[in-house]
C-alpha cells in the first residue's frame, strides 16, 4: 500500500462499488471495506492516500473510526462522508480533525478534487516525517561536546563564545563544529541553525 489509495469505508455495497469504480476512472486507486471495524482489523501505519468513511454505518461510525485512528497517533486524512449531515456532527468531525465533511449525492469532481488534496496533504506529512525521523538519526550519532557546540551555534553563538562557555580553546570548538556538522551533513550555518531547533527542549 505504498502507493496512495483512498480507502472506502462504507456498509452499503453499491455505494462502495459506485466509488471505487469513480475513483478508479479518475486515475487513483481504490480499497474498500464494509465497515470501520474491517479496516481497523488491517490497516497498516506506513499505508499512503487517504480514508473517505460514510457516517452512519452499523458499528463504528465514521466519526469513531476518525476518533480511534487519531487515537492510534494515524495522520491518515479523513474524509466524512454522509447523507444525513447536520452543523454539529459537521464540527464535531472538522473539530477531532477531519479534513472535510461531504454530503451525498456528493458531485463527482468535487469529491474527487477533495481526494487529490488529501492525498497531497498525505504526501507532505509523509516526506516531513520522514525528514524528521533522519534528522533524529543524525543527531543520535553526535557526542554530548557535538551536541553543546550544535545548541550553541544555532543561539547564534560565535566560535569564540562558545569556547569560553564550554572552557576549551577555540580550535577544539572548531574541530567539533567540523565533526559535527559532518555527521549532520551541513554544509552552512543555516542548515546548522535548522537542524539546531529540533534539539529537544532543555539541551
Amino acid at each position: 500500500m505504498a502507493e496512495p489509495t483512498v480507502f472506502v469505508v462504507d456498509d452499503d455495497a453499491g455505494v462502495r462499488d459506485a466509488l471505487s469504480l469513480l475513483i478508479s476512472l479518475r486515475g487513483l486507486r481504490a480499497q474498500v471495506f464494509a465497515s470501520a471495524e474491517d479496516f481497523l482489523a488491517t490497516y497498516q501505519p506506513q499505508w499512503r492516500g487517504c480514508l473517505l468513511a460514510d457516517l452512519q454505518m452499523p458499528g463504528m461510525s465514521g466519526l469513531d473510526l476518525q476518533a480511534e485512528l487519531k487515537a492510534r497517533g494515524h495522520t491518515l486524512p479523513v474524509i466524512v462522508l454522509t447523507a444525513h449531515g447536520d452543523v454539529a456532527t459537521t464540527r464535531a468531525a472538522l473539530k477531532n480533525g477531519a479534513l472535510d465533511f461531504l454530503e451525498k449525492p456528493v458531485d463527482d469532481a468535487v469529491l474527487i478534487d477533495v481526494l487529490g488534496n488529501a492525498i497531497r496533504i498525505d504526501a507532505e506529512r509523509h516526506t516531513a516525517e520522514q525528514a524528521r525521523s533522519a534528522t533524529a538519526e543524525r543527531l543520535a550519532r553526535l557526542t554530548p561536546r557535538e551536541r553543546d557546540v550544535l545548541r550553541l551555534l544555532a543561539r547564534g553563538q560565535q566560535l569564540r563564545e562558545i569556547a569560553q562557555q564550554l572552557d576549551i580553546s577555540p580550535r577544539t570548538v572548531e574541530v567539533y563544529k567540523a565533526r559535527m556538522m559532518e555527521k549532520l551533513g551541513c554544509r552552512t550555518l543555516a542548515d546548522v541553525v535548522r537542524i539546531g531547533a529540533e534539539l529537544p527542549a532543555g539541551e
